[in-house]
Parts: structure tokens; C-alpha cells; sequence
């Protein structure tokens, strides 16, 4: 296993980063006692990040039970501002829901410090000052190492650091966008503003959310195919490049899942590619391509096929910002539209 600098904070992180979401019991793998095998299978070939969320329902209190014991061999990650329950306070990023969200997670992870704690998704409606120095004051405290995003926009990452190198508070440290053969938006301006604030980025999605497993074919049924997904899974562009993708990684020698996850940690600003596995049977075929190295031949042609800075279609949880879902951000009252 590769182990690389999680950009300026001093830790060292595996190439593969192990992302706990289908440990969740109501989505993903319904036996905890599999999902923990699972956890120490990943952690005795290597793996020495864990990523998760308390907005993955009982995802947490499954990794808590699983690194007992081996708390201090893993750099641990996991998320808050995402709703956890029916108050409109149990969300976002204000100060009041940092202190709360952070011990709930310490309880259910059964670790009295987080290494790196991340805002889940963006928060227009507090202020990043307040949110900065609420973690600033988390990581004094020593409840948590280090505090990072989750698929912030690049304008509010150059803000956020503008913001705390003015008021004197800690910074962003890390990243973690969507990125894969599909979706390589962030090539564009996220990594290398990134690498340029020395930023660790985890990056999640690099199987394109099931598309890059070579089990996704045009016109073909498959066992991947959530309905929730059904539009990605749809999009011509992608379904386009996937049977591009798949003759290409057969004359490379490789399975798509390798071809994959090769592409995604290839980047020098990735730190690490976090894999989404709910079975041991995935994370055996995952961990068996860790090695692979394409050549600068196959990363020729997958630019070919989805060219640098390009995305094909839209991720099921991609972030939108306000002015795209709301109207009235992008339009004149209709008085005001009159009048001119």
C-alpha cells in the first residue's frame, strides 16, 4: 500500500482510503459483524483511513465497534451539517450544531478525539467565521486534529482561508469532492487550488457510483442500477464513454474497477480514493489492483475519451448551490422585469 502526505497536516494516508457508508445498516451491508470483518480485512492489507458521517445512520457506531483496539493505527475522518433528525437545528454549520454534532460522533465512534472532522456540504446561510472558529475551538480543545470540507465550491474555499488568515483561526485542511474517469470537473480548478493551499483531498466516487465496474452496459440490464440513480445511469455521455472505457482496459490487462481506481489516485493532488464497498468480496477485488500503475499510453487515451476538466452528467449527490435551485436568485421580480 502507497502511503502520501494528507497535504500540510503532518499525516500519512493510504493510497485507498476505506469509506464507510455501506456499513450503514439500513442501506448498505445489514450484518455490523460483516461490515466489522470487513474493517479489519481493510486495515490488515493497509488501509489506514476510515471515512464516514453521522448523517450515515448507524455507520458510525459500526466503525466505533470495529476500531476498538486499533483507534490509534487509523487516521479516522467523519462529516457533520448534513440533517440528522426533524429540527431545523441539527443541520448546517452554526456553532450551537458543531458542539453538539461533534460529541454525538465521539460517543458513537467510541474515540475521545476525530482526526480530521468535515463539513458535509456547504452552509449559505452561516457565517464561515462562525464556523472556523467553532472548529478552531474544537481542536484546541483536542476533540478534534484537523477540520476539512465536503464539496465546497472553490470561491468559498478562497474565502474560508482569506477568512481565517485575517481573524487568526485554523484553516481547511482537506477536501473531499466526487472525482473519477466521469467526473473530472475538479481537475479544473479545486485540485489546484487544492495543492496550492496545501489541502489533502479524499476524494469519493471513483467507480462513477457503480458506472466504471464494467457491470454497466448500453442496453444491457444490471445489478448496479439504483432508482434514485436512474438518470445518471441513463446519460448517453456516460453510458458513451463507459463502452469506450471497457475495450481499453482489456487491452491494458485490467479490470475497470482497477482502471478506475488507478485514474483516481494518479493526480498528484489525491491524496487518497475512498472506496464505497459493502461486501468483503468488493473489497477483496478492489484491494487485488492496489499495485496498478497505468502507463502514460492509457492515460492518453482515457483523456481522449473524457477529456481533463470534463464531467458527464451529474452525480446523484452532487453539490448544487442556492442560485441553482432557487428561482428567485436567478430572476428579476416580474414588476422589476416589466418595467425595464
Amino acid at each position: 500500500m502507497q502511503y502520501r502526505n494528507l497535504g500540510r497536516t503532518g499525516l500519512k494516508v493510504s493510497a485507498y482510503g476505506l469509506g464507510a457508508l455501506m456499513f450503514a445498516t439500513r442501506i448498505g451491508n445489514p450484518d455490523p459483524e460483516d461490515s466489522i470483518r470487513i474493517v479489519h480485512r481493510a486495515l490488515d492489507a493497509g488501509i489506514n483511513l476510515i471515512d464516514t458521517a453521522d448523517a450515515y445512520g448507524d455507520s458510525e457506531e459500526v466503525v466505533g465497534r470495529a476500531l476498538e483496539g486499533r483507534r490509534d493505527r487509523v487516521v479516522l475522518t467523519t462529516k457533520f451539517g448534513r440533517p440528522v433528525g426533524s429540527d431545523p437545528n441539527q443541520q448546517g454549520a452554526s456553532r450551537r450544531w458543531i458542539v453538539r454534532a461533534v460529541e454525538d460522533s465521539l460517543r458513537r465512534l467510541r474515540t475521545d478525539y476525530i482526526d480530521v472532522y468535515q463539513l458535509h456540504r456547504p452552509d449559505p446561510d452561516t457565517d464561515v467565521e462562525e464556523t472556523l472558529a467553532a472548529l478552531t475551538d474544537l481542536v484546541r480543545s483536542g476533540k478534534i486534529r484537523a477540520f476539512g470540507t465536503s464539496a465546497l465550491p472553490v470561491s468559498d474555499l478562497v474565502e474560508a482561508h482569506g477568512v481565517a488568515e485575517r481573524r487568526g483561526l485554523l484553516r481547511f485542511r482537506t477536501e473531499q469532492p466526487p472525482y473519477s474517469i466521469l467526473s473530472r470537473g475538479i481537475e479544473r480548478e479545486v485540485l489546484p487550488v487544492a495543492q496550492r493551499y496545501g489541502m489533502g483531498v479524499l476524494v469519493w466516487g471513483p467507480l462513477g457510483q457503480g458506472m466504471l465496474t464494467g457491470r454497466v452496459r448500453r442496453g444491457q440490464p444490471n445489478d448496479v442500477t439504483r432508482a434514485r440513480m436512474m438518470k445518471a445511469f441513463d446519460d448517453d455521455r456516460r453510458l458513451e464513454a463507459v463502452e469506450k472505457l471497457i475495450p481499453l482496459a482489456a487491452e491494458a490487462g485490467l479490470t475497470m474497477p482497477h482502471l478506475a481506481m488507478a485514474f483516481a489516485i494518479t493526480h498528484p493532488g489525491v491524496s487518497s480514493a475512498l472506496l464505497g464497498v459493502r461486501t468483503m468480496e468488493q473489497l477483496d477485488g478492489l484491494l487485488a489492483g492496489m499495485d496498478t500503475a497505468l502507463s502514460d499510453d492509457v492515460l492518453d487515451r482515457i483523456d481522449e475519451i473524457v477529456p481533463p476538466g470534463t464531467d458527464l452528467g451529474t452525480l446523484d449527490q452532487a453539490y448544487l448551490p442556492p442560485a441553482l435551485q432557487r428561482t428567485e436568485l436567478r430572476r428579476r421580480p416580474p414588476a422589476e422585469r416589466a418595467a425595464s
